[in-house]
Protein backbone atom coordinates (compact mmCIF):
# COMPACT_ATOMS: atom_id res chain seq x y z
CA UNK A 1 0.00 0.00 0.00
CA UNK A 2 1.40 3.36 -1.07
CA UNK A 3 1.99 6.22 1.32
CA UNK A 4 0.78 9.79 0.70
CA UNK A 5 3.49 12.20 -0.43
CA UNK A 6 2.76 14.49 2.51
CA UNK A 7 1.20 13.65 5.87
CA UNK A 8 -2.58 13.78 5.90
CA UNK A 9 -3.76 16.69 8.04
CA UNK A 10 -5.23 15.76 11.39
CA UNK A 11 -8.93 16.41 11.58
CA UNK A 12 -9.60 16.47 7.84
CA UNK A 13 -13.14 17.60 6.87
CA UNK A 14 -14.24 16.51 3.39
CA UNK A 15 -17.70 17.08 1.93
CA UNK A 16 -19.40 15.52 -1.07
CA UNK A 17 -21.82 17.71 -3.01
CA UNK A 18 -23.97 17.45 -6.11
CA UNK A 19 -27.53 17.22 -7.32
CA UNK A 20 -29.58 14.09 -6.64
CA UNK A 21 -28.48 11.30 -8.96
CA UNK A 22 -24.87 12.47 -9.26
CA UNK A 23 -23.49 9.27 -7.70
CA UNK A 24 -21.89 10.61 -4.52
CA UNK A 25 -22.80 7.76 -2.17
CA UNK A 26 -20.79 5.04 -3.91
CA UNK A 27 -17.63 7.14 -3.83
CA UNK A 28 -18.03 8.29 -0.24
CA UNK A 29 -17.96 4.62 0.77
CA UNK A 30 -14.93 3.99 -1.43
CA UNK A 31 -12.97 6.89 0.03
CA UNK A 32 -13.86 5.84 3.58
CA UNK A 33 -12.49 2.37 2.82
CA UNK A 34 -9.27 3.84 1.42
CA UNK A 35 -8.71 5.91 4.56
CA UNK A 36 -9.43 2.95 6.83
CA UNK A 37 -6.99 0.74 4.91
CA UNK A 38 -4.36 3.32 5.76
CA UNK A 39 -5.28 3.01 9.44
CA UNK A 40 -7.01 6.37 9.58
CA UNK A 41 -10.08 6.76 11.79
CA UNK A 42 -13.08 7.83 9.71
CA UNK A 43 -16.36 9.47 10.66
CA UNK A 44 -18.88 8.91 7.87
CA UNK A 45 -21.94 11.13 8.15
CA UNK A 46 -24.55 13.10 6.20
CA UNK A 47 -26.70 16.20 6.08
CA UNK A 48 -29.38 16.87 6.94
CA UNK A 49 -28.82 14.26 9.62
CA UNK A 50 -25.95 12.70 11.49
CA UNK A 51 -27.47 12.90 14.99
CA UNK A 52 -30.78 11.61 16.40
CA UNK A 53 -32.21 15.12 16.46
CA UNK A 54 -30.90 16.05 13.03
CA UNK A 55 -32.30 12.83 11.53
CA UNK A 56 -35.75 13.79 12.85
CA UNK A 57 -35.40 17.20 11.24
CA UNK A 58 -34.24 15.52 8.01
CA UNK A 59 -37.44 13.49 7.90
CA UNK A 60 -39.47 16.70 8.20
CA UNK A 61 -37.49 18.50 5.50
CA UNK A 62 -37.73 15.60 3.04
CA UNK A 63 -41.32 14.68 3.76
CA UNK A 64 -43.37 17.69 4.79
CA UNK A 65 -44.50 20.67 2.73
CA UNK A 66 -43.14 23.99 4.01
CA UNK A 67 -42.02 27.38 2.80
CA UNK A 68 -38.35 28.03 1.93
CA UNK A 69 -37.59 29.95 5.13
CA UNK A 70 -38.94 27.16 7.35
CA UNK A 71 -37.00 24.65 5.26
CA UNK A 72 -33.78 26.63 5.60
CA UNK A 73 -34.19 27.10 9.36
CA UNK A 74 -34.73 23.36 9.88
CA UNK A 75 -31.68 22.51 7.77
CA UNK A 76 -29.48 24.91 9.71
CA UNK A 77 -30.88 23.71 13.05
CA UNK A 78 -29.94 20.16 12.08
CA UNK A 79 -26.50 21.39 11.01
CA UNK A 80 -25.85 23.10 14.33
CA UNK A 81 -26.63 19.93 16.28
CA UNK A 82 -24.54 17.89 13.83
CA UNK A 83 -21.56 20.22 14.11
CA UNK A 84 -21.52 20.36 17.89
CA UNK A 85 -22.16 16.66 18.53
CA UNK A 86 -20.47 14.84 15.63
CA UNK A 87 -18.28 16.91 13.31
CA UNK A 88 -16.32 19.03 15.79
CA UNK A 89 -15.63 16.15 18.23
CA UNK A 90 -14.48 13.94 15.35
CA UNK A 91 -12.15 16.62 13.99
CA UNK A 92 -10.76 17.16 17.50
CA UNK A 93 -9.95 13.42 17.65
CA UNK A 94 -8.08 13.70 14.36
CA UNK A 95 -10.64 11.77 12.29
CA UNK A 96 -11.18 12.13 8.59
CA UNK A 97 -14.78 13.36 8.49
CA UNK A 98 -16.54 12.45 5.24
CA UNK A 99 -19.90 14.19 5.01
CA UNK A 100 -22.57 13.67 2.35
CA UNK A 101 -23.57 17.32 1.81
CA UNK A 102 -23.04 20.37 3.99
CA UNK A 103 -23.80 24.10 3.67
CA UNK A 104 -23.08 24.28 -0.06
CA UNK A 105 -26.16 22.10 -0.52
CA UNK A 106 -28.29 24.64 1.35
CA UNK A 107 -27.15 27.44 -0.94
CA UNK A 108 -27.74 25.21 -3.97
CA UNK A 109 -31.12 23.72 -3.00
CA UNK A 110 -32.77 26.37 -0.86
CA UNK A 111 -30.94 29.30 -2.49
CA UNK A 112 -30.71 28.16 -6.10
CA UNK A 113 -33.54 25.65 -6.33
CA UNK A 114 -36.09 27.40 -4.13
CA UNK A 115 -34.90 30.93 -4.90
CA UNK A 116 -34.51 31.81 -1.23
CA UNK A 117 -32.54 34.91 -0.25
CA UNK A 118 -28.79 34.21 -0.31
CA UNK A 119 -27.99 37.01 2.13
CA UNK A 120 -30.24 35.41 4.75
CA UNK A 121 -28.55 32.05 4.15
CA UNK A 122 -25.16 33.73 4.63
CA UNK A 123 -26.27 35.11 8.01
CA UNK A 124 -27.49 31.68 9.09
CA UNK A 125 -24.23 30.13 7.86
CA UNK A 126 -22.20 32.51 10.02
CA UNK A 127 -24.40 31.99 13.11
CA UNK A 128 -24.51 28.21 12.87
CA UNK A 129 -20.93 27.49 11.79
CA UNK A 130 -19.28 29.68 14.42
CA UNK A 131 -18.32 27.17 17.10
CA UNK A 132 -15.97 27.15 20.10
CA UNK A 133 -13.52 25.07 18.04
CA UNK A 134 -13.14 27.81 15.39
CA UNK A 135 -11.68 31.19 16.22
CA UNK A 136 -13.71 34.22 15.14
CA UNK A 137 -14.12 35.63 12.56
CA UNK A 138 -13.63 32.27 10.83
CA UNK A 139 -16.45 29.76 10.54
CA UNK A 140 -16.28 25.99 10.12
CA UNK A 141 -15.93 25.09 6.47
CA UNK A 142 -14.73 21.88 4.80
CA UNK A 143 -11.06 21.47 3.98
CA UNK A 144 -12.09 20.04 0.62
CA UNK A 145 -15.41 19.81 -1.20
CA UNK A 146 -15.81 17.27 -3.98
CA UNK A 147 -18.51 18.64 -6.29
CA UNK A 148 -20.05 15.92 -8.45
CA UNK A 149 -21.18 17.99 -11.43
CA UNK A 150 -23.85 16.34 -13.58
CA UNK A 151 -26.31 17.78 -16.14
CA UNK A 152 -29.79 17.98 -14.67
CA UNK A 153 -31.31 15.94 -17.49
CA UNK A 154 -28.98 13.01 -16.85
CA UNK A 155 -29.61 13.20 -13.11
CA UNK A 156 -33.36 13.10 -13.76
CA UNK A 157 -32.99 10.00 -15.93
CA UNK A 158 -31.01 8.25 -13.20
CA UNK A 159 -33.58 9.18 -10.56
CA UNK A 160 -36.42 7.82 -12.70
CA UNK A 161 -35.07 4.31 -12.06
CA UNK A 162 -34.47 4.86 -8.33
CA UNK A 163 -36.62 4.36 -5.27
CA UNK A 164 -39.78 6.37 -4.60
CA UNK A 165 -38.60 10.00 -4.73
CA UNK A 166 -38.57 12.30 -1.72
CA UNK A 167 -39.80 15.90 -1.85
CA UNK A 168 -36.60 17.08 -3.55
CA UNK A 169 -36.01 14.17 -5.92
CA UNK A 170 -39.57 14.64 -7.25
CA UNK A 171 -38.83 18.19 -8.43
CA UNK A 172 -38.83 18.98 -12.19
CA UNK A 173 -35.66 19.25 -14.26
CA UNK A 174 -35.82 23.05 -14.15
CA UNK A 175 -35.41 22.90 -10.35
CA UNK A 176 -32.23 20.83 -10.69
CA UNK A 177 -30.86 23.22 -13.30
CA UNK A 178 -31.18 25.99 -10.71
CA UNK A 179 -29.57 23.75 -8.07
CA UNK A 180 -26.65 23.02 -10.41
CA UNK A 181 -26.23 26.76 -11.01
CA UNK A 182 -26.23 27.29 -7.25
CA UNK A 183 -23.39 24.80 -6.86
CA UNK A 184 -21.45 26.45 -9.68
CA UNK A 185 -21.76 29.82 -7.94
CA UNK A 186 -20.46 28.40 -4.65
CA UNK A 187 -17.55 26.74 -6.44
CA UNK A 188 -16.66 29.99 -8.20
CA UNK A 189 -16.68 31.81 -4.86
CA UNK A 190 -14.37 29.27 -3.17
CA UNK A 191 -12.16 27.72 -5.88
CA UNK A 192 -9.42 26.78 -3.40
CA UNK A 193 -11.88 24.55 -1.52
CA UNK A 194 -13.86 23.04 -4.38
CA UNK A 195 -12.74 20.25 -6.69
CA UNK A 196 -15.11 19.69 -9.61
CA UNK A 197 -15.65 16.02 -10.45
CA UNK A 198 -17.24 15.26 -13.82
CA UNK A 199 -20.00 12.84 -12.78
CA UNK A 200 -21.12 12.23 -16.39
CA UNK A 201 -18.63 9.44 -17.07
CA UNK A 202 -18.14 5.78 -16.07
CA UNK A 203 -17.85 5.10 -12.34
CA UNK A 204 -14.21 4.00 -12.64
CA UNK A 205 -13.30 7.28 -14.32
CA UNK A 206 -15.09 9.28 -11.64
CA UNK A 207 -13.16 7.37 -8.99
CA UNK A 208 -9.87 8.06 -10.74
CA UNK A 209 -10.68 11.77 -10.79
CA UNK A 210 -11.19 11.61 -7.01
CA UNK A 211 -7.84 9.83 -6.59
CA UNK A 212 -6.15 12.45 -8.77
CA UNK A 213 -7.70 15.27 -6.74
CA UNK A 214 -6.25 13.90 -3.52
CA UNK A 215 -2.92 13.07 -5.13
CA UNK A 216 -2.50 16.67 -6.29
CA UNK A 217 -2.79 17.74 -2.65
CA UNK A 218 -0.47 14.98 -1.45
CA UNK A 219 -3.40 13.54 0.49
CA UNK A 220 -4.10 10.25 -1.26
CA UNK A 221 -4.46 7.78 1.63
CA UNK A 222 -4.04 4.36 0.08
CA UNK A 223 -4.41 1.94 -2.80
CA UNK A 224 -6.76 3.35 -5.45
CA UNK A 225 -9.28 0.49 -5.63
CA UNK A 226 -12.46 1.55 -7.42
CA UNK A 227 -15.59 1.15 -5.30
CA UNK A 228 -18.40 -1.18 -6.31
CA UNK A 229 -22.12 -0.59 -6.28
CA UNK A 230 -24.26 1.63 -8.45
CA UNK A 231 -24.77 5.34 -8.95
Amino acid sequence: MSEPSTPLPAGLFITFEGIDGAGKSTHIAGLAEAFRLQGRSVTLTREPGGTPLAEKLRALVLGEAMDPLTESLLVFAARRDHLLNVIEPALARGDAVLCDRFTDATFAYQGGGRGFDLATLSVLERWVQTTPAVRAPAIRQPDLTLWFDLPAEIAAARLADARAPDRFEAQPVAFFRRVAAGYAARAEAAPQRFARINADQPRERVWQDIVDTFARRGWWPGTPVAPGGSH
